[in-house]
């Protein structure tokens, strides 16, 4: 995480000073606009710029916007935006993991049937299709058929339905497909040809041995749909009209305003190495046959 915070914030520094100076400013003169960068550290050597940025870090102070809302400071900002992103993330990402590993176990279960096949249609579209036109099509048109309103209104729930659908349809599919694989996988081993010849039943045999064996694996892909979700929410909180830190990222970089893209940047960026950490942690907690310290007797 140190490492990705620190080359983040360098590559930031690479970025037009104008969206360090703020909006009006443009009419300063070049020695006024010096003096400004001077005073805000940014003419200092790099190595000394990282450092004031992380004892900054460390206090809470994580700067003030330049143009989005001048001489805000960010966390004041962060404190209105984050309630609907995570709201919003969280509720997508339980949807994803519920309704795509039990669409998976039913695949599984009605292999080659009517319902494996919708599945498996289900889950091409979704790989093949960029995600911004399944987005499109679902403001659009499930807008028409359903009724429900195509922007964001806190004051109405009904309005919160597309976006949580919009941010979890890509997390089920993944989640149908590799529960479906690995359950398919499971049912040709011996030990549930072996159960089966024993005299358990088939119902049996999935819910204690084929799902609990073919779940362990599907931890893994956690991480992957916290970064589906993170990559979504920028495009959906925009396309929705959600006050959050997507669509406001989508905002600071357009309007350049660099010390909020920095924040925001290097907040997606831990979300998504937490994600990984998460996911390894999940697995050893599921497995406890998983352990990150190697015994003292192994070699």
């Amino acid at each position: 995480m140190f490492i990705v915070v620190t080359i983040v914030f360098c590559l930031l520094r690479l970025m037009p000073e104008e969206g360090y100076l703020g909006a009006g400013t443009d009419k300063l003169s070049e020695s006024a606009k010096e003096a400004i960068l001077r005073n805000m550290g940014l003419r200092d050597p790099l190595i000394v710029q990282v450092k004031n940025f992380y004892v900054n870090l460390f206090r809470g102070n994580l700067g003030r916007s330049a143009i989005y809302r001048p001489q805000t400071e960010i966390t004041v900002i962060l404190k209105e935006k984050i309630p609907y992103s995570l709201f919003f993330g969280l509720a997508s990402i339980t949807i994803s993991l519920v309704f795509g590993i039990i669409s998976g176990a039913l695949m599984a279960r009605s292999k080659g049937k009517t319902f494996d096949k919708i599945g498996t249609v289900f889950i091409v579209f979704m790989i093949a299709v960029p995600a911004v036109i399944y987005h499109l099509l679902i403001q659009l048109y499930v807008t028409q058929w359903s009724g429900l309103p195509m922007l964001f209104n806190e004051r109405r729930p009904e309005t919160w339905i597309l976006p949580t659908f919009s941010l979890s349809i890509a997390g089920i599919a993944s989640y149908s497909m590799w529960m479906r694989r690995y359950m398919v996988d499971e049912i040709n081993k011996d030990y549930v040809k072996l159960a089966t010849a024993k005299g358990q039943t088939s119902q049996k045999i999935m819910l204690r041995h084929v799902f609990r064996n073919s779940f362990v694996p599907i931890i893994q892909y956690i991480p992957s749909s916290i970064l589906y979700t993170i990559a979504g929410s920028i495009y959906v909180e925009s396309l929705y009209s959600i006050p959050g830190m997507g669509g406001l990222l989508v905002q600071v970089i357009q309007r350049q305003d660099n010390p909020l893209v920095q924040v925001l940047v290097l907040i997606y960026s831990c979300l998504g190495v937490f994600g990984l950490m998460l996911g390894d942690i999940a697995m050893t907690i599921v497995d406890p046959r998983i352990k990150f310290a190697k015994r003292k007797e192994a070699r």
